[in-house]
């Protein structure tokens, strides 16, 4: 796909790019990671200022939706499929969530094997002080643009991933996130 000559990214130029890029994919892949990084880099500040990864907050937005929704709780696994950004090893997540009393876990009744996860109350008063500045963040890191805009960098960015989506989801069968 060819681009219209002199519009740039200003990657290069933010980057000290000497000459063109190989390619507009490689533009367009290494502006999507400077531009997560320096977001990212927003968010994760804020979210150590109240003792959290992006890790274990996104695990507790999950813990929280799925209480919200009338939900005893929740396997690993789940919070694993969940995450917005893959985790290795969400055991290791749960378990520090746990140990700061943000959230619990409870061996079902029915099967002794089979161990939920569940926010607690502390972990619920947390997320209720966070989410209007957090909200605040995002609009300042976003509110530049318009909806519009907001709306079709979203979809662009959904079609930039189909294919690795695709991709993971062959490897592991059937799209569950779990490998067997």
């Amino acid at each position: 796909m060819k681009r219209d000559a002199g519009v740039g990214s200003g990657l290069g130029e933010e980057i000290g790019k000497r000459g063109p890029f190989e390619a507009a994919e490689v533009e367009a892949y290494l502006n999507l990671l400077r531009t997560s990084a320096i977001l990212s880099g927003e968010l994760s500040r804020f979210l150590r200022s109240h003792g959290l990864t992006e890790a274990k907050y996104n695990a507790l937005r999950i813990l929280r939706g799925h209480k919200e929704n009338g939900e005893r709780g929740v396997s690993c696994a789940r919070i694993s499929r969940e995450l917005v950004a893959p985790a290795p090893d969400v055991t290791r997540i749960v378990d520090g969530l746990v140990d700061v009393g943000l959230a619990e876990r409870e061996r079902t009744v029915e099967d002794r094997r089979v161990v939920l996860v569940r926010i607690t109350q502390k972990g619920l008063r947390l997320l209720s002080t966070m989410d209007k500045p957090l909200l605040d963040l995002h609009r300042h890191q976003m509110g530049h643009m318009s909806r519009r805009e907001l709306s079709a960098l979203s979809v662009l960015l959904a079609k930039a991933r189909a294919p690795s989506i695709g991709a993971h989801r062959a490897v592991d069968g059937d799209g569950d996130g779990e490998v067997g």
